[in-house]
């Protein structure tokens, strides 16, 4: 053996770098080819999508009209010539101010917040004197009105029940007088808020509201983006007359699916002339950029409830941010809604929409 040849280990160095070598060029062509795929693939499916769009989300003059600022979940009235929004009290943890503020229309383009005005001056026992949500309101045979809304539990803070209030007068402004026990409040659920109100043809009155299920999850998204995920259904309650009093047990209309996130809510009802009714719910969390306005179809009040397709409104249509908590109205040609807006407020936004049987909702031109 010849002393001065190189040791065995360093014989073989040429052969190992050369087959490291080839792993580094085979991974770097891989990926290379994996950054061509998606700079074609992704441009492409984006147009795809575009393409598939109904043509009037192209159309600016559609676009949504930012109405009132900080004026998140609006509830929808027309009255005597002149429409009432009522919004989720958006401040955090302050007694001073409004529990369910208003703004008012007379052309549904141009809007004014009664300043230093609450529609709920009063509340009941069983709440705390913040966080009110989602108020909305409807009128009663006999001329009264009625507003229903998500109030904070004094005995069990962060979770919300469902709250009626009567008007004093015959004045959609209000003042109302709440009702000293909720109107629905599955605590087992995680209680329950975002009520809407309806009267359908024969003139019987619902509430649908959301069970508020996330409030009672497991943590991440909205509460309840870690699994097993808590159930957060639709619920339809029938009401007497003096839409205060229920009938029955509430019926589920729909459920949260895998798509939606970790929940659905603020369901609100509309029934077009030919017969069918058109439920309006929002999905994922408020403070997703996924967060969206969807709808689903029935020809039965209690459904079954047939999805749409695609959103009403979500990220990026028209310009938006976080598109939801809609109301309709009972015509079903205009619309209320709230997006993100400056300073990460909510702000009221109006828009007109057009529902055509068999055909997607789209957004029309106020």
């Amino acid at each position: 053996m010849n002393s001065e040849q190189d040791p065995p280990s360093a014989q073989k160095s040429p052969r190992t770098w050369t087959k490291r070598k080839r792993i580094w060029v085979l991974a770097l062509s891989f990926l290379a080819l994996a950054i061509v795929v998606i700079v074609i693939t992704v441009p492409v499916e984006l147009i795809r999508r575009r393409k598939s769009d109904d043509p009037s989300y192209s159309d600016m003059s559609n676009r949504p009209i930012l109405a009132v600022n900080n004026f998140p979940d609006p509830g929808l009235l027309h009255a005597n010539g002149t429409w009432f929004a009522y919004g989720t009290n958006a401040a955090i943890n302050d007694t001073q101010v409004p529990h369910a503020p208003v703004a008012t229309s007379t052309n549904f383009k141009n809007w004014t917040r009664v300043e230093e005005y609450d529609a709920l001056p009063t509340i009941a026992d069983w709440e705390t004197n913040v966080k009110h949500w989602a108020p909305d309101v409807i009128q009663r045979d006999d001329r009264r009105y009625v507003l229903y809304y998500s109030g904070e539990l004094k005995d069990w803070r962060r979770h919300h029940c469902i709250g009626a209030a009567v008007s004093e007068s015959k004045d959609p402004l209000g003042p109302y007088s709440p009702r000293q026990e909720p109107l629905a409040c599955p605590r087992d659920q995680g209680g329950a808020i975002d009520p809407s109100p309806f009267r359908d043809a024969d003139g019987k009155l619902y509430v649908v509201y959301k069970v508020d299920g996330n409030s009672i999850g497991h943590g991440g998204d909205c509460n309840n983006g870690i699994e097993p995920l808590v159930p957060v259904p639709i619920m339809l309650q029938e009401l007497e007359d003096d839409g205060v009093t229920s009938v029955g047990d509430p019926v589920q209309i729909l459920m949260n699916e895998k798509s939606d996130g970790p929940l659905v809510e603020a369901p609100n009802i509309v029934r077009t002339e030919d017969g069918v009714y058109y439920l309006f719910f929002s999905s994922h969390c408020f403070t997703s950029p996924k967060y969206d306005v969807k709808y689903a179809h029935s020809t039965s009040l209690k459904g079954p409830y047939t999805r749409a397709a695609r959103a009403l409104l979500k990220k990026g249509d028209f310009g938006l941010e976080s598109p939801g908590g809609a109301t309709v109205s009972p015509d079903g040609t205009r619309m209320v809604f709230h997006a993100n807006c400056e300073s990460s407020r909510r702000c009221m936004y109006v828009a007109g929409i057009n529902i055509t049987v068999d055909s997607p909702i789209t957004l029309t031109q106020l």
